[in-house]
């Protein structure tokens, strides 16, 4: 559900960043897409999003409402339209691809590195250069600890994967031995 949801969300996003990029809102768009995935990511709210017997327009409306004093044309337009489609729910989607463009657009990539094991300092700096020169781009460096790699790395950048973990390796394997 999750990946259906970025495939969906990525075109709103994309248009919505062309778009605040060529008016100079890009600052004030992001700001209303933060607004409105909070709203849509709210509990109570979400429920209602995801209950197709509410009336979408009527999901619309409540938004547009509850930011009312915080919204201008363009994100309100884009709410109308998500709503008339019937993907209000990919609200918070967009927000992150639109965030995740907006720095991509300033010449930093952020990359998430899964490690079994604690990266040094000097570790973090030789990974990050290297995958500033593979990138093209400054990298922001995010890492995590994940035991079950049993060893190696994965790293994540945008639809970028690359996985050098043992974990990875096994499934390679064993998918190439038909397990």
């Amino acid at each position: 559900m999750a990946g259906e949801l970025t495939t969906i969300a990525r075109p709103y996003a994309k248009a919505a960043f062309e778009y605040a990029k060529e008016t100079g809102r890009v600052d004030d768009w992001s700001a209303a897409l933060g607004l409105l995935a909070a709203f849509a990511s709210d509990p109570q709210l979400a429920v209602q999003i995801n209950n197709p017997t509410v009336p979408r327009e009527r999901l619309g409306e409540l938004l547009l409402d509850l930011g009312r004093d915080a919204l201008f044309a363009g994100p309100a337009n884009l709410v109308r339209l998500l709503a008339a489609k019937g993907r209000l729910a990919a609200i918070p989607e967009i927000a992150r691809l639109f965030e995740e463009q907006q720095i991509a657009d300033q010449g930093v990539r952020q990359v998430l590195v899964r490690t079994a094991f604690a990266l040094d300092d000097m570790q973090r700096e030789s990974l990050s250069a290297a995958l500033a020169r593979r990138l093209g781009a400054q990298v922001d460096l995010t890492v995590e600890i994940d035991e079950g790699l049993l060893g190696g790395i994965e790293v994540h950048s945008g639809d970028l994967v690359i996985d050098h973990s043992v974990r990875g390796r096994i499934k390679q394997l064993a998918h190439a031995l038909q397990f």
